[in-house]
């Protein structure tokens, strides 16, 4: 009963959409020109800013096992005498 323009065979949003698909690759082949370099610095930009802060987080992490360690080593407990010594089995 309805005769709106979709329902020409030239009208149907299969063909307007193949038609913008179509038109499409110019268009964002110009995009991707444009923005992949921005994209790519800006990707590049936050993987750094990760890394430094994990290596931030790492570096002072080691520094503060070194810093236990050095005051164990002149408190002149070492690690192993303050382990509970194993039993052996007897055979």
């Amino acid at each position: 009963m309805s005769t709106g323009s979709t329902d020409q065979p030239g009208n149907t949003p299969g063909a307007l959409m193949a038609k913008e698909i179509a038109e499409q690759p110019e268009v964002l082949t110009r995009i991707l020109d444009v923005g992949l370099p921005r994209i790519r610095k800006v990707a590049a930009e936050k993987a750094m800013t990760e890394h430094e802060i994990a290596q931030k987080a790492f570096s002072a992490n080691r520094e503060r096992l070194k810093a236990e360690r050095l005051t164990r080593e002149a408190a002149g407990t070492p690690v192993a005498a303050n382990k509970a010594k194993t039993k052996k089995k007897v055979r």
